[in-house]
């Protein structure tokens, strides 16, 4: 696997698309797919866009989102139809085009 960012930054046109899945979509205003930019940043890691995600999609509690600056238990995401236990988590440095996905394993009874 390659983690390797190019020096030149990546075009303002680029994005990152984001989707919820199983619930989690509930937290971000019942809309289950984003289209994320990501605004000409050189490196942007996952830990990041889960802060861009707080700061400017949730619209629900944050604590069912986040624990600890990461994805709260009970929350799977895949990077790219991968689990990110093996990208990196949120280390992961994201390029343009990438699919993420939080999916809910959390339910209610």
């Amino acid at each position: 696997m390659d983690d390797s960012c190019d020096e030149e930054m990546i075009s303002e046109r680029s994005t990152i698309t984001v989707e919820f899945s199983g619930g989690a979509e509930t937290l971000f205003g019942g809309v289950k797919e984003h289209i994320v930019p990501l605004e000409g940043s050189k490196i942007v890691l996952l830990e990041e866009m889960l802060r861009w995600l707080r700061d400017n999609l949730l619209t629900g509690d944050a604590s069912l989102f986040l624990q600890d600056h990461t994805v709260r238990p009970g929350i799977l995401v895949m990077i790219n139809d991968t689990d990110w236990d093996l990208m990196g988590e949120t280390e992961y440095i994201l390029q343009p085009g990438d699919h993420i996905l939080f999916i809910s394993t959390l339910h209610g009874g």
